[in-house]
């Protein structure tokens, strides 16, 4: 192309130019016709966009080695048309008139179900994400990051993150956080691959998981070869005798407030739990979920605090901030460190170097610490909306798991089931709502999934109270009707 086409206009000749060229071979009888076509098809696909410029006539021809009558018989054709657009000394466009009929990517990203009122568990309030904070530690960061930390990354994680999240972890969850043996991670969900694949590489094909407990662990685990084990919860925590029977040598726990039925592990429990691991030479595998949520008790600390050599640890900003940042941690016992590091190397080379700098800073300048004030505020506001909302319009409803987290166990009388027919009526009115026999692994016979009446996981941390007022009373409407 001429060194005068810029801009828009450079582009257009280059797509044409190329887009042509077969064209412009055609026999020489044909090749007019062959010109017009080519440069429709390219117009009416939508890969010369409306609003290009194209080269002049005389440009066009020189590149494509033919005569400048046939490309200005080709303009004049597509002009008539409709698919271009000239005036005089302005050159000549592609026209607005044809609207192509572009594929589009399609969205698999979970969304809310677009019901009237959602108290599906899992999702914080996103509103509450901290914009100007977040924005002005992007500015500040990249005014200041040295052009080599933009480079490929340590595969645990730039060293100021590490250094901030030990701090953060030791500070608030208690937890022995030695950085050298922090991975940074993109959420838990890459933290229990790596844990699937390194259990799988020493040998390993079961882990056990509660039960009930998060139903993502079993297809987490299945795709690094580890198949998930059920294993029943009481009211301390997992059950010790079908743990011991089940031979496995790993397992997944949620300790400092069990999903979903929201118990903490009792202290005896907890040391049982560590006694059986030191004794087949396995690990406890502890997702703190939601561990910066506590309404109504102490913090409960992590379980990784009273031996880090038998537990690995991970958290994430999901419930924090927010589950879009791909944010988490893990931290491993000293003999699991090198195959995790090497795994988390191999997988992605490590995880994004800005993100990860700009978190960094959110945590230094005490960010991090007023966004969990804030949402703390928020969620207790809600949970007690929630719980007062539905002794009012479900007299005789239990409630129970509201001393922390970001969801409740609601337990209907039995008056209200039997099951299907409660949450037919619910979906009926537009109520999005999950049953707690959703959390089993498997088992109908697991204690806390049974029972005459209905029992409910309702998350409320993403509804405000207005609408949590209102979802209930939608739902006592259903069940009225």
């Amino acid at each position: 192309m001429t060194s005068s086409q810029t801009g828009p206009a450079g582009h257009g000749a280059s797509a044409a130019w190329e887009l042509l060229l077969p064209a412009a071979s055609a026999p020489a009888r044909t090749r007019g016709r062959s010109l017009q076509a080519a440069l429709r098809e390219a117009v009416r696909s939508g890969r010369l966009a409306p609003g290009t410029r194209l080269p002049s006539s005389r440009d066009l021809a020189a590149d494509l080695g033919v005569s400048r009558g046939l490309i200005t018989e080709a303009y004049e054709q597509l002009t008539a048309e409709g698919y271009l657009r000239s005036g005089r000394g302005a050159g000549t466009w592609v026209g607005g008139a044809v609207r192509a009929a572009r594929p589009r990517a399609h969205d698999l990203a979970p969304r809310s179900p677009g019901a009237r009122a959602d108290f599906v568990p899992g999702t914080p309030d996103l509103s509450l994400f901290p914009r100007s904070a977040w924005a002005a530690a992007q500015r500040r960061v990249l005014a200041e990051l040295p052009h080599q930390e933009l480079g490929y990354p340590d595969p645990r994680g730039l060293p100021r993150l590490r250094t901030a999240l030990a701090e953060l972890l030791a500070r608030r969850r208690g937890v022995v956080a030695d950085p050298e043996r922090i991975v940074v991670v993109s959420g838990v969900a890459q933290a229990t691959a790596l844990l699937g694949f390194v259990l799988h590489a020493r040998g390993v094909r079961t882990v056990g998981v509660e039960s009930p407990g998060s139903p993502q662990h079993d297809a987490l685990y299945a795709s690094t070869g580890v198949t998930a084990v059920p294993l029943p919860v009481d009211g301390e925590g997992v059950v010790m005798e079908p743990l011991r029977a089940s031979g496995v040598r790993a397992v997944v726990v949620t300790p400092a407030h069990q999903f979903p039925t929201g118990i903490a592990y009792s202290a005896r429990r907890r040391a049982e739990l560590l006694d059986w691991a030191r004794s087949v030479d396995g690990v406890v595998l502890e997702d703190d979920y939601d561990g910066d949520f506590r309404y109504d008790r102490a913090p409960v600390g992590a379980l990784q605090g009273l031996d880090p050599e038998h537990v690995a640890y991970t958290g994430s900003v999901s419930k924090s901030l927010a589950p879009g940042l791909r944010l988490g941690w893990l931290l491993v016992p000293q003999s699991w460190a090198d195959e995790i590091v090497e795994r988390k190397r191999t997988m992605d080379l490590g995880h994004p170097t800005l993100d990860q700098a700009v978190f960094a800073r959110f945590l230094e300048h005490g960010d991090y610490d007023r966004q969990l004030r804030r949402c703390q505020r928020a969620y207790r506001e809600r949970r007690d909306t929630l719980v007062a909302a539905l002794a009012e319009h479900f007299p005789g409803a239990e409630v129970s798991g509201i001393a922390a987290g970001l969801h409740v166990i609601a337990a209907f009388p039995e008056r209200y089931g039997p099951e299907d027919r409660f949450l037919a009526r619910l979906a009926a009115a537009g109520v999005a709502v999950r049953p707690l026999t959703d959390c089993a692994h498997a088992r109908a016979d697991d204690p806390g999934t049974g029972g005459k009446g209905v029992r409910l996981v309702m998350g409320y941390a993403h509804v405000p109270p207005a609408r949590i007022r209102a979802g209930v009373r939608l739902m006592a409407e259903a069940m009225a009707g």
